[in-house]
């Protein structure tokens, strides 16, 4: 029996051409099958670096035939490199598929890294890069997408999210409802000649392209909620309770008296002094 193949998960240039690594080059020359996002795009690099190998799609609405095939041809010892339209596979697009379907096989998988869109907006963006949460495309149902939203209403790391341009005015606002008048980046044609990082309020950015039709694809980043807003939202919200109710809350679920009195204290932004004797005056 021949040995498996390997995943070879290839990342490529998000615009411009001569970020592609020297290994990414060599792998798409040496893998037997190459796996595409969209065969139409992909067809450009290979030709511009003189690669001919067999060229297969494999996207979000064949990717259960398609997935199962390129299986298949791993198992038997051929191997396969995976490409997204740009950037990193795996990210935003079925190739978390795949890996699942090899790594439930037994097949290797590995990395041939290169660029990516949301590192790249994001380490230019001049927003807080230390933490951040990267979201990807929003839901496209209206509910989903609001709920969606309010669960980051309090995250107070940078949020790192993609659109496409004809959907960035209805996304904007989204954002706007559910999390406020934040400072935003919309970067877009990243590593292009025409690359541009737009700086500015959510609210701004509403207002500017109302009358400046969007191009390329966005890759927007968004500020996290600041501490003090939290601080105040967690007053107000924990003002109609005592300091006892709210301690006992905690030892309700489980907490030790000391930890109740700590976490109280960090919801209402008051010291734990202030709440211990709160408590010890009932």
């Amino acid at each position: 029996m021949s040995e498996k193949g390997t995943l070879y998960l290839v990342a490529t240039p998000i615009g411009n051409l001569q970020d592609i690594t020297f290994r990414a080059v060599n792998t798409l020359k040496e893998v037997d099958i190459i796996a595409a996002e969209d065969t139409r795009q992909s067809i450009k690099l290979l030709n511009h670096f003189e690669i001919k190998k067999p060229l297969i799609s494999y996207h979000e609405h064949n990717k259960n035939t398609k997935g199962n095939y390129l299986i298949e041809q791993l198992l038997t010892g051929e191997n396969i490199a995976l490409v997204s339209d740009a950037g990193s596979p795996g990210i935003s697009d079925p190739g978390e598929d795949l890996v699942r379907l090899a790594i439930e096989n037994n097949i290797k998988v590995t990395m041939i890294p290169g660029p990516v869109a949301a590192m790249t907006g994001l380490v230019i963006s001049g927003l807080p890069a230390g933490q951040f949460v990267f979201e990807g495309f929003l839901p496209m149902n209206k509910r989903v997408r609001q709920e969606h939203l309010r669960r980051l209403e309090n995250e107070t790391r940078t949020i790192i999210f993609y659109e496409a341009p004809h959907k960035l005015a209805y996304t904007l606002k989204d954002i706007y409802n559910a999390l406020g008048d934040r400072r935003i980046a919309l970067a877009r044609e990243l590593t292009k000649i025409h690359e541009e990082v737009v700086r500015c309020s959510i609210g701004e950015a509403m207002e500017k392209y109302k009358t400046e039709p969007p191009k390329g694809e966005f890759v927007l980043i968004v500020e996290g909620q600041k501490q003090d807003v939290l601080k105040d939202s967690a007053r107000e919200k924990y003002s109609e309770i005592s300091i006892e109710e709210h301690v006992q809350t905690y030892v309700k679920e489980g907490m030790t008296k000391k930890e109740a009195v700590k976490k109280a204290a960090e919801d209402r932004g008051i010291s734990k002094r202030d709440v211990y004797n709160a408590v010890m005056k009932k």
